[in-house]
């Protein structure tokens, strides 16, 4: 099965989670899987948020991002992954005067 991310139209998701302005997003759901290509303007976040019944992947594909959890900060770039297993919470931010793009997969399982 091919995703064609480019051809699904990005959609504005307002203050996601409780973060700051949107995140644009393109995305493919099943019941098994969540996969999402992402852009976060300068500025924006995506609010700390738990994943109880799932893990998540964010593979950083351009730009510069901070991830918040309780053991810290975790500064990320392009080529870069940041994994937040099952129970855990997190928080994606961009901070810096670019846009920041990820490709990020949830696993319903």
């Amino acid at each position: 099965m091919t995703l064609d991310f480019s051809q699904m139209g990005e959609k504005a998701f307002p203050q996601f989670k409780g973060g700051e302005k949107a995140l644009n997003a393109a995305m493919y759901a099943a019941p098994e899987i969540k996969i999402m290509r992402g852009r976060l303007e300068p500025g924006a976040t995506i609010g700390t948020h738990a994943h109880d019944t799932s893990a998540e992947i964010i593979y950083i594909l351009s730009g510069h991002a901070t991830v918040v959890t309780p053991e810290g900060n975790e500064e990320l770039e392009a080529g870069q992954c940041h994994y937040c297993p099952k129970g855990h919470t997190h928080s994606l931010q961009n901070r810096s005067g670019e846009d920041l793009t990820f490709f990020a997969v949830v696993p319903e399982v």
